[in-house]
């Protein structure tokens, strides 16, 4: 038996990298998986991975930020396989600018996102979370539950071009550090993860400057130069880019058993950076 047998997981931004690492991951250990992406065919693509090996998923495609989308995503992890016991707030991109040319759509874009959409999620789970706690309590009975949230040293540190995105994620270690106060009483641990630099379609070098995705409607350039990803490597101890599978690990750990007294954490997850 897995560390995670039996327990329900959503995990947000779950089509493609780092999100689809973390899912694969938790499947692995047992857990059933809500997978969300924007794009249905990478979350039913992960939901059809995890099914071949022999674990269970349900797909929620969809924009984290629309309207409804919380009550959706969480509904069906009660819908689907009985209740909620991890939450992965994961998904995000980036949109970069220096904060003369930052415009209003690309801070609400980023702040709803990375901040907003992680909010919308846990308070539509708490109910959920609070009433299995109070039935386990009468009952004698002591579960964890766990919450990862998704954060980036740039939340810790600042990086330049990212007001919005660094904002957001410094944001995200604000609400990790309240819910592990507010969420102790139902023996929820709720933990954060802040990347470095993870080795995505988002982050793979780009020597025109011209790659970028859609997302929404939007065309947002993605890729870096080679010549400063290879600067960046010099800042890392470990002196390399992590691995999407490097990074669902220290989410996962923080998922386990092992990991039951420990709330209210920042896990820098960024091979020895430190800004």
């Amino acid at each position: 038996m897995g560390k995670l047998e039996g327990k329900s997981a959503l995990v947000t931004g779950a089509g493609r990298g780092i999100g689809r690492a973390i899912a694969l991951k938790l499947a692995a250990e047992g857990a059933c998986v809500v997978v969300n992406d924007l794009d249905g065919d990478p979350a039913k693509e992960v939901v059809k991975a995890i099914g071949t090996s022999g674990g269970k998923a349900v797909a929620v495609p969809g924009s984290v930020t629309a309207d409804g989308f919380a009550q959706q995503f969480v509904q069906t992890a009660v819908d689907s396989f009985g209740g909620v016991d991890i939450v992965v707030n994961n998904a995000g991109y980036t949109w970069d600018s220096v904060i003369q040319k930052m415009t209003d759509d690309q801070w609400r874009a980023i702040v709803d996102l990375h901040l907003k959409a992680p909010f919308d999620i846990l308070r539509a789970a708490q109910p959920v979370i609070s009433a299995a706690a109070k039935k386990e309590r009468a009952e004698g009975l002591v579960v964890h539950r766990k919450v990862v949230n998704i954060s980036s040293v740039a939340g810790i540190f600042g990086n330049v071009g990212q007001a919005n995105y660094s904002a957001a994620k410094a944001g995200v270690v604000g609400l990790t550090k309240t819910l592990a106060k507010e969420w102790g009483r139902y023996n929820v641990n709720v933990n954060c993860v802040a990347f470095g630099f993870i080795r995505t379609r988002l982050t793979e070098a780009s020597a025109t400057g011209d790659s970028t995705i859609e997302v929404e409607g939007r065309e947002i350039k993605v890729g870096v130069n080679p010549q400063l990803l290879e600067a960046l490597k010099t800042t890392i101890p470990l002196g390399r880019a992590g691995t999407p599978e490097e990074a669902a690990g220290a989410v996962a750990m923080l998922t386990y058993p092992e990991a039951d007294y420990v709330s209210g954490q920042v896990l820098v997850t960024g091979g020895g950076f430190e800004g």
